[in-house]
C-alpha cells in the first residue's frame, strides 16, 4: 500500500480485471439488446398474441369440419349436405329442376 491508500496493482490484475469488465458488459447488453432481451420481449408478446388469434381462427375451422364430416359420416349422411355438394362439386341436377345460368359480374 502506497501513502495515499491505493495499492499497487500488476499488469496481470489489471488485465484479468478488464477481461471481467468486458464480460460483464457484454453480458449486460445481451440482456438488454439480446434475441431474449428486454427490447425483445414486445415482440415477443405481439408474435404470441398473433398466434393465438391464428390458433383461434383454425380451430373454428377445424371445429366447422368436424361438424360436416359428421354430416357426411356414411352410415347417417345428412341428405340435404349431401345433395348441396353434388350439385356445387360434380353440376348434378334432380330431372325436374330448372338451371338458371348468370352471367358472372363485371371486375
Amino acid at each position: 500500500m502506497t501513502r495515499e491508500g491505493h495499492t499497487i496493482v500488476s499488469p496481470k490484475e489489471r488485465m484479468t480485471q478488464g477481461i471481467a469488465l468486458a464480460v460483464l458488459l457484454v453480458l449486460g447488453g445481451l440482456a438488454i439488446a439480446g434475441p431474449s432481451g428486454l427490447l425483445a420481449w414486445g415482440e415477443n408478446l405481439r408474435l404470441l398474441d398473433q398466434r393465438r388469434a391464428t390458433i383461434a381462427t383454425l380451430s373454428h375451422e377445424r371445429d366447422e369440419l368436424k361438424v360436416q364430416v359428421n354430416a357426411l359420416n356414411p352410415s347417417n349422411a345428412d341428405p340435404d349436405l349431401v345433395g348441396e355438394l353434388l350439385r356445387k362439386d360434380l353440376n348434378v341436377v334432380h330431372p325436374d329442376e330448372v338451371v338458371i345460368l348468370l352471367d358472372k359480374p363485371a371486375d
